[in-house]
């Protein structure tokens, strides 16, 4: 079924479940929960935001996260402030998956219920996959909470066969930004 809900020109206004590392708190997991609103990652500022099926998983794993935070340089000098990384999966797993990643650049935000994912008219079922319902692969860039610039990978649908991966490649992105400018 191909997803038909109308794309916003601003990002929606969601609470974020987040997990931050807090110096106060003893012991192995050094993590307090924190809130935080849409308008903090979005506002006053100008960000690149892609989401994508899934931590842990191949292309993004693989291509789309590491060439992001490779290129960070790059996409500051074509005026972009921060780069963030969503997914519909918890706090926990886009920290860990940070982690894994070793990024010290590249911000990730997790959409755990997927509320922000639906609203932005992104959210697939991939239970063919044994996802269940999660982010179709997209990048925006977004200047003070207004959207400036989609870039949606071709064939959305739900329970799709494939994972098409170009449209938000991070070169694809700078490529445009570097042709506005």
């Amino acid at each position: 079924m191909e997803n038909l809900i109308p794309r916003p020109d601003i990002v929606p206004s969601v609470v974020f479940k987040t997990r931050v590392r807090d110096d106060t708190i003893e012991g192995p997991n050094p993590f307090r929960w924190q809130e935080r609103a849409s308008f903090e990652y979005f506002g006053n500022k100008r960000v690149i935001l892609f989401s994508l099926p899934g931590a842990f998983t191949p292309t993004c794993s693989t291509y789309q996260l590491p060439d992001f935070e490779k290129l960070h340089s790059e996409f500051v000098d074509q005026g972009i402030d921060e780069i963030y990384c969503m997914s519909v999966n918890d706090a926990f797993v886009m920290n860990c998956w940070a982690k894994d990643q070793n990024l010290e650049k590249v911000k990730v935000i997790p959409d755990g219920s997927g509320t922000f994912t639906m609203k932005m008219g992104m959210l697939v079922s991939k239970d063919n996959l044994g996802f269940g319902e999660r982010s179709w692969r997209y990048a925006v860039i977004v200047n003070d909470g207004k959207i400036e610039k989609w870039f949606i990978e071709p064939g959305m649908t739900d329970e799709a066969e494939d994972d098409p991966y170009g449209e938000t490649s991070p070169q694809n992105i700078l490529e445009w930004l570097k042709e506005k400018h």
